[in-house]
């Protein structure tokens, strides 16, 4: 009885006791494996699969892994920014012996099934076998702190109300510790004249008579 099996993308026609050498698999030496892909069973009675036999498997053993001759790759380009390059390269090899055809029930033989060593099932069986990691959880942002409002001073006036004092200048009184109409009516000349100096605004406190103003709103509270 003989098999037509694939493996590696290739085919191959066995019998028991066949030993030869097959691209590599994920089984280390000694080890007893079954190929699932059977495409034909020969013998008194011939199966042709569509395109695989139900049920038919070909177990083997693998006897060791070595590597294949090395070739060589060389290309070169012949023009005016020439270039050239050489590589070696030795296949990945498994040999195996064929131990036993089976026609039926290979599917429930409990052998293990012979895997490229670069196949997407034997990576994915060793993702399966590696312990999930719990997921990490996101860290939760820190609430954004609301900006506190500036608190206006207690008593204070709307030094705006005064001719030429706009939002900016009202702050640089209050900086200069200004802030009710009772103070500016109480300014000398000379802090007049300091003030206008403070406040980039020399001059015109008489010109705009914040004094005057001042005195004549502090009287109207």
């Amino acid at each position: 009885m003989f098999a037509v099996m694939k493996t590696g993308g290739k085919q191959y026609k066995v019998a028991t006791g066949d030993i030869f050498t097959v691209e590599k698999l994920a089984a280390d030496a000694g080890e007893t494996i079954q190929f699932n892909e059977v495409l034909m069973l020969g013998g008194d009675n011939v199966t042709v699969g569509a395109p695989l036999v139900d049920g038919a498997g070909v177990q083997a053993e693998v006897l060791e892994q070595k590597k294949g001759p090395k070739t060589i790759h060389y290309v070169k380009r012949r023009r005016k920014h020439s270039s050239q390059r050489k590589k070696g390269h030795r296949q990945q090899l498994t040999v195996i012996k064929i131990t036993d055809i089976l026609a039926k029930g290979a599917d429930k033989s409990g052998v293990k099934a012979a895997v490229g060593a670069g196949s997407v099932a034997s990576a994915v069986a060793a993702v399966a076998a590696k312990p999930a990691k719990a997921a990490a959880k996101p860290k939760a942002k820190p609430a954004a702190k609301a900006k506190a409002a500036p608190k206006a001073a207690a008593g204070a006036d709307d030094l705006k109300v005064l001719s030429g004092v706009g939002p900016a200048l009202e702050k640089k009184l209050h900086a200069e510790g200004i802030t009710t109409f009772e103070q500016i009516a109480a300014w000398t000349d000379a802090d007049v004249e300091s003030f206008g100096e403070k406040l980039s605004f020399k001059g015109r406190i008489e010109r705009e008579g914040w004094v005057e103003q001042a005195k004549k709103l502090a009287a109207e509270k």
